[in-house]
């Protein structure tokens, strides 16, 4: 079916990417509170997505990367068109299932917090891949840790700051205070967890590697 292990990484890689893409943007629309912070529950598989995206730059280039993330933002487009769908159809109530009042709540609000998504998710992934191979041009393939992290720094900043502006501070879902407060600890919070799991990303290169290149 595939015709090198390189394939089957890949494939692999990719799986992961979206689950965790998609993910993000089915729990976005909760926000949660962490003392005086303010975040979406949505930021939780986001460390994921980053390694991955680390990974395949690495091992598949930014033409990887790329076509993975508009896969990924159709696939989320799809999930937003079968979402509106499914809060157009009344539901069949009894006292143990679903009602559409509760459906809506769930999904429906969540609507708008994903096409913003999309948005920011596109943005800073073409931001993210156009850092990271600046830095490979300038170490080679030295330093993975720098152009991982550089990359993150910058193309994080632009994501959480879109996504928090487009679904809940231009919506009115959330104050001015609240929309900075959600996007600088958004970012901290992104920030933090790439640096921390840096050595996942030395981990999953060496296992990749590995895996190819043995016979």
């Amino acid at each position: 079916m595939f015709q090198s292990k390189k394939d089957t990484v890949y494939l692999i890689l990719a799986g992961i990417f979206i689950t965790n893409a998609v993910v993000a943007e089915l729990i976005g629309g909760k926000l949660i509170q962490i003392g005086p912070f303010i975040m979406s529950l949505g930021i939780l598989p986001w460390p994921i997505v980053f390694i991955t995206t680390d990974i395949i730059n690495e091992h598949f280039g930014k033409d990887g990367v790329k076509k993975l993330s508009y896969i990924t933002a159709g696939l989320i487009a799809y999930c937003i068109l079968i979402l509106f769908i499914g809060t157009k159809i009344p539901a069949f109530i009894t006292k143990e299932t679903v009602n559409d009042e509760q459906f809506y709540a769930v999904f429906g609000q969540g609507l708008f917090i994903m096409v913003a998504s999309i948005i920011a998710f596109l943005i800073s992934q073409l931001i993210d891949v156009s850092i990271f191979w600046f830095l490979r041009n300038k170490t080679g393939k030295k330093m993975i840790w720098l152009r991982s992290t550089g990359s993150t720094l910058i193309s994080q900043l632009i994501d959480s700051f879109i996504v928090s502006g487009i679904a809940f501070w231009l919506t009115g879902k959330i104050t001015t205070s609240q929309y900075l407060n959600m996007s600088i600890t958004g970012y901290t919070f992104k920030l933090i967890l790439a640096i921390v799991l840096t050595p996942l990303i030395y981990l999953g290169h060496h296992l990749i590697e590995k895996y190819i290149h043995n016979k």
